[in-house]
């Protein structure tokens, strides 16, 4: 069985790479869909958002990184899935959670939202503050992947 785990992941954290690592055990396989949204203003571009994910997970078996730009469940039924995965970091998560998963179950009744928790170790980190910690200059290796931290370095070495 094969999940969609959706996100912009502007940076990818720790956090997501922990979901990531879970929805594996649950699943044969695992797309990972990088939201292209253009209501948004990321810090990467797509792009750079997959290149960053690809490196992260390079060790990880089963795993593609594809982006998209559609309604999500007319990419989990292009990818031929019907599981969405997402991950709660604590409570406040819930309820933006729940009615996304009640909308794509409304514009879908075969496609069923999985929900994991993060570890308790990472219920605390978000991309954003992950960008503000790393526009500052602060340490951030403890919050993003190695490959993650480089760009983000990079980016506001400029």
């Amino acid at each position: 069985m094969k999940a969609v785990y959706p996100g912009t992941f502007d940076p990818m954290t720790n956090g997501h790479l922990d979901v990531i690592k879970r929805g594996l055990k649950m699943f044969d396989s695992l797309i990972i869909g990088v939201a292209i949204n253009p209501r948004k203003k990321p810090l990467f571009s797509a792009e750079e958002r997959i290149e960053m994910i690809k490196e992260s997970i390079k060790d990880l078996k089963n795993v593609e990184v594809k982006s998209f730009d559609s309604l999500l469940v007319d990419f989990v039924r292009k990818e031929k899935s019907s599981i969405i995965l997402r991950g709660l970091r604590e409570t406040s998560d819930f309820p933006a959670e729940f009615q996304h998963a009640v909308v794509n179950r409304k514009l879908d009744s075969e496609i069923e939202t999985v929900f994991v928790m993060t570890n308790a170790e990472y219920f605390y980190i978000t991309s954003s503050i992950v960008k503000e910690v790393a526009a500052y200059g602060g340490e951030i290796s403890q919050f993003v992947p190695n490959p993650v931290e480089a760009k983000l370095r990079l980016k506001f070495a400029k």
